[in-house]
């Protein structure tokens, strides 16, 4: 009798099946729940940025109150934080890279996420032309709508 001494070695074709089709199981789950993720964080982030905004508009209109006796807004919303959003550009369109935030003539701030889809806040200044000091004063609105990247185009 002879004594099979060959050495088998590496993988059976079965065996790089199975854990090629459990990897596609694991890339299905994960990548919908990354995606998701990063939504989440992008929409946190926007939050962020505009609740800052308005918290500056209303230190902003406090320091009006005082100097001046009544309250007031800036034109531009950015012009009442200390310190910008990373991202933030001077100009008068729609952000059009991935991050940046702009404002624009017809007073929106608008911001672009990774996916290029553009997101915009109206806002308003109020009228500052009244001259009550209970003027109800400036807003920045919830989020309003979504522009895909074709239609910023």
């Amino acid at each position: 009798m002879k004594t099979n001494t060959q050495n088998n070695k590496g993988f059976t074709l079965i065996e790089l099946i199975m854990v090629t089709i459990i990897l596609g199981i694991l890339a299905a789950v994960a990548i919908p729940r990354y995606t998701a993720t990063v939504e989440l964080a992008e929409s946190a982030a926007e939050d962020a940025v505009i609740s800052s905004i308005r918290a500056g508009l209303e230190t902003y209109a406090t320091e009006k109150l005082m100097e001046k006796g009544r309250r007031a807004w800036p034109d531009n919303p950015f012009d009442a934080l200390t310190e910008k959003p990373a991202g933030f550009t001077d100009q008068n369109t729609n952000a059009n890279q991935d991050g940046e935030w702009t404002f624009t003539s017809d007073k929106h701030i608008t911001h672009q996420r990774g996916d290029n889809s553009i997101w915009h806040w109206v806002y308003d200044e109020g009228d500052q032309n009244q001259h009550s000091a209970n003027q109800s004063g400036a807003d920045v609105g919830t989020l309003n709508d979504r522009i895909s990247s074709s239609d910023a185009d």
